[in-house]
């Protein structure tokens, strides 16, 4: 597969239906407006499917697990080895995100895009796309190959395009991989060209010491790598993870199927910001389940233009967000097909 040939493909969100999905919305038995945001989302996924009576019924969230060379530095309270042992955790169904989807009625797809133990894992929810054992430490040169880098987002356009034949109509992004908030908290600055300090929170939970240590460590990535902020690939060579560049690749798939992402936190934001320098277009496939309590998270949004569904100072990842996210995103399409108009149900309307 070709990248530049895949991302042709991925075509603006046709405002075609806008009229007809907001006359419906209008006509439903309440004040014009009055559900808030349900209406914005329902108005939203109904615009990305091109249709007024939407469907929502399958859905699948990505949790997609890597290692990152910069957890030498010290900038996690956990070992490296934890990145195995939840992909492990997840498949047995025992993580946050197993219990969130499974109320929110999503499958869940787990993928091994570059854990640095062996894994051997035979179940029907695993993907093995790992690319190497994790990556090159990025405060001391770039994390990966151009083409280990074009390898990870096309890996997971491919898990998608995999999944496409069983039905997808949204889906939703999370992430495992100790010290991965570090390099996400680079990208970010580099995109967005804010300093370390901006953008650098506590991940797993490091204190103050630690915290300084990791600003300063971002401050050094990003100075020793001089990624070109405006070609999202050589970013992500220089400064991510395997993850966020399958992440990065699965929302590039989205657009191109014209279905909406529930992207979760910070890493899924660092992920939104590659993706949209390879095709700025996808933006309009996103939406932001959450803000997570990461410091860079909201700059991040902030820069997309995407404004969170929910506030709950989330910061586990894995896709947890991203699974209450959809579920906002059902009831606005719920609202939409199952609410009465005035004509159904014999109210009167507004006056004129």
């Amino acid at each position: 597969m070709n990248l530049k040939e895949y991302i042709s493909r991925i075509s603006p969100v046709s405002a075609g239906m806008e009229k007809e999905v907001q006359r419906r919305l209008d006509n439903l038995t309440k004040p014009r407006g009055s559900l808030g945001r349900l209406e914005e989302v329902a108005k939203k996924y109904c615009l990305i499917k091109n249709t007024a009576e939407p469907v929502l019924e399958k859905k699948v969230i990505f949790t997609l697990a890597a290692d990152h060379g910069v957890a030498e530095e010290g900038v996690s309270v956990f070992p490296q080895e934890v990145t195995g042992e939840m992909v492990h955790n997840f498949i047995n169904g025992g993580a946050g995100i197993n219990v969130l989807a499974a109320h929110a009625g999503a499958r869940v797809v787990v993928a091994d895009m570059g854990v640095k133990a062996d894994l051997n894992i035979d179940s029907a929810c695993f993907r093995d796309r790992k690319i190497a054992r994790g990556t090159r430490n990025i405060a001391r040169g770039p994390a990966m190959t151009a083409a280990e880098a074009e390898k990870a987002v096309l890996s997971g356009i491919e898990l998608v395009e995999d999944e496409l034949p069983g039905g997808i109509d949204i889906m939703g992004t999370g992430d495992m991989g100790i010290a991965n908030t570090t390099s996400s908290s680079a990208i970010t600055a580099a995109v967005i060209s804010l300093d370390a300090e901006a953008v650098c929170g506590r991940g797993t939970g490091i204190d103050d010491k630690s915290l300084a240590r990791k600003v300063d460590i971002v401050r050094k990535a990003v100075s020793v790598n001089r990624p070109d902020a405006s070609d999202g690939v050589d970013v992500l060579a220089k400064l991510g993870g395997y993850e966020i560049g399958g992440l990065a690749g699965v929302m590039l798939a989205g657009a191109a199927n014209s279905i909406p992402v529930v992207i979760d936190g910070f890493i899924s934001g660092a992920a939104a910001l590659v993706a949209c320098r390879i095709e700025p277009k996808v933006a309009d496939y996103l939406i932001a389940g959450h803000c997570s309590v990461e410091t860079g998270h909201r700059k991040i949004l902030d820069f997309l233009g995407l404004r969170p569904l929910l506030d709950l100072d989330l910061r586990l990842g894995e896709g947890t967000g991203a699974a209450l996210g959809i579920m906002i995103v059902e009831a606005g399409v719920r609202i939409m097909r199952k609410m009465a108009t005035f004509e159904d149900a014999g109210v009167s309307g507004e006056n004129d």
